[in-house]
Formats: structure tokens, sequence, C-alpha cells
């Protein structure tokens, strides 16, 4: 009997001993595996805004973060302002040729180039921020956009979102439609080509160049994106009348962009990492600004700045602009009519839904402020 137990015991560590043996072995072995699936990767990347707008280059700092941290420091990607490498309104450029490895930007910067990557930022009388994030994944956009992207050896993320953007400072007051004619006005994309039509001399200048411009007097007006960076760039100092809304604006996105090489030499975690981290970074901005906004339009207002609102016939004008201005791009431009197509089609469902529920909620709601 003892015998018979001590073979069983001798029998149960010899196996004992083969397995922690086994289990040591795969341990060596599966090291360098796990290693080899967190390669050091080491990227640039350049936004398009001064890094003393915290919201808007502090997304591009936040997905970087995102992404670091969760491959353990090993994906890094250094971040620069404009001027470190390229100039601001150059980071498309950048990333096309290879000089940096991503960019985080408007995409509507480079209408210039392609009229349709005006869609990917939001155009005059367009979608607002979760409209033109739901057109992004579920309407076509981000197969829209990255197609045309494509040729230029980039492919891009939504990486942020503005919210509705405010209309501008403006030195003089805008009446009508009148008052618009020879109006040296600083904005950007689609919404220039727009106001172009109605008398506005549009012009497009890199954000770190408005004030003195506007201080100089090169220009009359600016729209930016809202009272927490208006007031940082210090608008209302040489501007007296603050404008809403802007309507060329109604939920601006950013992009990350990648260049083609960079991006398709990532594995394929590292490539899911980066897109939820653009996600998550998007969420961050659009919260971000909806939480500091309401008391930068506050101090605006206490210092000095005059709230108004653009009259009902330069916001009809516009709109017949805008719709003229699409049609007749469609009809000479393949890429903007698919896009403009896609984005009709999605803005006319939203118009139908928005006003049944979420409007109906928000007006009631904006109406009881004050009441408790």
């Amino acid at each position: 009997m003892s015998s018979t137990i001590d073979t069983k015991r001798r029998s149960f560590l010899k196996g004992a001993g083969l397995t922690a043996v086994g289990a040591a072995a795969t341990t060596t072995i599966a090291a360098p595996a796990i290693a080899q699936s967190q390669p050091t990767v080491t990227w640039r990347m350049q936004s398009s805004f001064p890094n003393s707008l915290d919201t808007i280059y502090g997304t591009m700092e936040t997905f970087a973060r995102m992404v670091s941290e969760a491959t353990d420091g090993n994906f890094t990607i250094q971040t620069f302002k404009p001027g470190d490498i390229v100039g601001g309104l150059q980071v498309l450029d950048a990333v096309s040729n290879g000089t940096i490895d991503a960019g985080h930007t408007p995409v509507y910067f480079y209408f210039g180039r392609e009229p349709a990557l005006g869609f990917g930022t939001g155009v005059p009388f367009g979608l607002n921020a979760r409209q033109q994030h739901s057109w992004w994944h579920f309407g076509g956009g981000a197969e829209i956009i990255n197609d045309v992207l494509a040729p230029m050896n980039v492919t891009s993320l939504a990486c942020g979102n503005s919210g509705a953007q405010m209309g501008g400072f403006f030195r003089k007051e805008i009446n009508s439609v009148a008052d618009l004619e020879g109006l040296k006005f600083r904005i950007g994309g689609i919404g220039g080509q727009v106001m172009s039509r109605l008398g506005v001399v549009p012009q497009q200048i890199a954000p770190g160049d408005i004030y003195p411009a506007l201080e100089r007097g090169t220009i009359d007006a600016v729209e930016f994106v809202g009272p927490y960076d208006d007031e940082k760039l210090g608008f209302h100092q040489v501007a007296q009348y603050y404008y809403a809304p802007g309507f060329w604006e109604g939920g601006a996105m950013l992009h990350a962009i990648f260049n083609q090489a960079s991006w398709d030499a990532l594995p394929a975690h590292y490539k899911a990492i980066v897109r939820h981290a653009a996600e998550a970074a998007n969420n961050w901005m659009l919260a971000k600004y909806d939480a500091v906004n309401p008391d930068a339009l506050k101090r605006l207002v206490a210092a000095g700045a005059e709230l108004r609102y653009f009259p009902q016939d330069v916001m009809e004008a516009a709109l017949e602009a805008a719709n003229a201005y699409y049609d007749e791009t469609a009809a000479q431009n393949e890429s903007f009519k698919r896009a403009w197509d896609s984005y009709r089609e999605f803005r006319a469902d939203s118009l139908l839904w928005w006003p049944v529920n979420e409007l109906a909620f928000d007006n009631f709601m904006a109406r009881t402020r004050g009441r408790g």
C-alpha cells in the first residue's frame, strides 16, 4: 500500500515538474512574441493651430497621449505647433510628402486643391456637430473624403469638433446684405466662396496671423471658432460687434491626417488604437468647448463686446448663394458632386428628424433658463 502511494507521489511530482518546466519554457518563448507585437514607433505630428489655443491644440496632445498610454509608451507621437516644421496652412502638404507622419487640421483649409474637402469639415448651412459625426461614420463621409485624399498619399480620421461656431468679430454693424459689400473678412473654406457672392472679400489667414491683421485694419472682420478661443486671441480688443451664428460652420470637424506609407507600416492593433484614440479625442474637444464657451461669452460681453445676430435677409441671401455654389461646383467636379449628393440627402433626413425631438427639447430648455 505504502509502495503504491510512493509510486503515485513520484509520478505526480515528476508530472508537476514537467508542467513547471513547460510553463517556464512557454513564458520564455512568449516574451519575444509580445515584444515583437509592441514595436517602437515614433511619429511627428503638427497642428494647424498655435499651442496657446489649448482646446484645439490640446485635442492633438490628448490624441497623442492616449496612443502612448495604450501602447505602454512604445508608440510615441511627438506634437508640434505651426512654424516648428511647416506653416499652419501647409500641414496637408507636409503629410502628403512625408515631411511629417501626421497632422491635425480642418481639411477645408485645402479646399482650393479639392473643393470636396470642404464637406469633411463642414459647409455653409450644413450639419451640426452630431449630424456631421453621424454623416462621417454612417452617411459615407469617411469613404468620400478619404477617396479624395488618397491621390495625395493621405488618409484621415475624424479627430475633433468645435460645435456650432460664432459668426465672428466685426468692426461695424451688419444691418443688411449691402453692409457686406467690400468687407475684408477672414473666413475659411467654402464659407469664403459663398460670402464672396454677397460682396465679401474673403481672406484665408493662418490662426496665428489673424490678430495683427485685424489690429492693423488689413481685415475688417474675422470668424474663428467661438468665445473661448476668440477671447484668447483678443479679437474683442480691436473689433466691437460679435455676431452669431456662424452659419458656415454648424459643426466644424477636425481631422487627424496620416501619411499613407506611415499608416500602412503600423501593425493592425496599433491602427485600432489610433482609431479609438481619435474618437476619444473627438469627444474630448466637443465636450471641452461646451464646458468653457459659456463663461468665456460672459467675460467677452462684460469686456465690451456687443452681441449681435445676422439679419434675416443676410441669412436668406447666404443660403441662396450657398445652394447656387454647390450646384455649380457639382456640375464641374465629380468628387464634389459625390460629396454634395451624399451630404444633401443626409441633411434632408436629419432636418426631418431634428425638429421633432432634439430641437423641440433644446428650445424649451433654453426658455426655462433662470427658472430654477
